[in-house]
C-alpha cells in the first residue's frame, strides 16, 4: 500500500471505536468505492472544526457561547444532570426523560490514567454553584470505581455544605455500564428512580 494510504489508516485507527478492519473499510470506501463523498466529508469536517465548540455553561457542543439546551428558557435550570460525555447527554435527551439542565464533565476522575480534577469540566460547574441557582444535581455517571470517585468528589469537594440535593441514578444500569448505550426505557427508569447520594 502507498504511504499516503497508510497515513490515512493510522489517523482513522486513532478514532474511538475504530480498529484496523474498520479503518481499512472506511479508507477504501472513501478512496476507491465512493471517492465523490470524500470532498463533502472534508468540507463538513472543516466547517464543524471552525463552528463547533463547547458551551460555556454546561460543556455540551455548541455553535455559540451557549448550547440549544442552556439557551432554552422552557427548561428548569435549577436541576442539573451531570454526565461524563456529550453522547451521554444525547442518549438522555433522546429518551425524553429529562427536561432540565445538564453538565458535561468530559470524562471521570481516574488517577491511574492521570485524570485529575483539573482535566475535567469542573471549573464551570463551580461557577454554576457559586451563582446559587442550583437546587439538585443528578449524577448520571458510570457505575464503576471511577464514576463513584467522581460522584464522591462532586458531593464532598464541590457541593459540600451547600443546601443542594444530590441524587444518583442507577436503577436498571448494569454494574460497570454507562449511560450512552442504555435504551430509552432504562434511562427513563434510572432518572425517575434516582435516589439521594451519600
Amino acid at each position: 500500500m502507498t504511504p499516503a494510504y497508510e497515513s490515512l489508516l493510522q489517523q482513522l485507527k486513532r478514532l474511538p471505536g475504530l480498529g484496523y478492519r474498520s479503518a481499512e473499510r472506511i479508507a477504501m470506501h472513501l478512496l476507491v468505492e465512493q471517492p465523490e463523498e470524500l470532498s463533502d466529508l472534508i468540507t463538513s469536517l472543516e466547517a464543524a472544526k471552525s463552528a463547533v465548540g463547547r458551551c460555556e455553561t454546561c460543556g455540551n457542543i455548541a455553535e455559540s457561547d451557549q448550547c440549544a439546551i442552556c439557551s432554552d428558557e422552557r427548561r428548569d435550570v435549577t436541576k442539573v444532570c451531570v454526565v461524563e460525555h456529550v453522547p451521554d447527554l444525547i442518549a438522555i435527551e433522546r429518551s425524553g426523560a429529562w427536561k432540565c439542565g445538564y453538565h458535561v464533565l468530559h470524562g471521570k476522575l481516574s488517577p491511574i490514567h492521570g485524570v485529575g480534577p483539573e482535566k475535567l469540566n469542573f471549573k464551570s460547574l463551580e461557577q454554576r454553584l457559586e451563582a446559587g441557582n442550583i437546587a439538585e444535581f443528578v449524577l448520571a455517571l458510570s457505575n464503576d470505581i471511577e464514576g463513584q470517585a467522581t460522584c464522591h468528589y462532586i458531593q464532598e469537594e464541590l457541593v459540600g455544605d451547600r443546601p443542594i440535593e444530590v441524587t444518583r441514578i442507577g436503577f436498571g444500569l448494569p454494574s460497570g455500564g454507562g449511560v450512552t448505550f442504555a435504551d430509552s426505557v432504562t434511562l427513563r427508569s434510572a432518572l425517575e428512580s434516582r435516589r439521594a447520594y451519600h
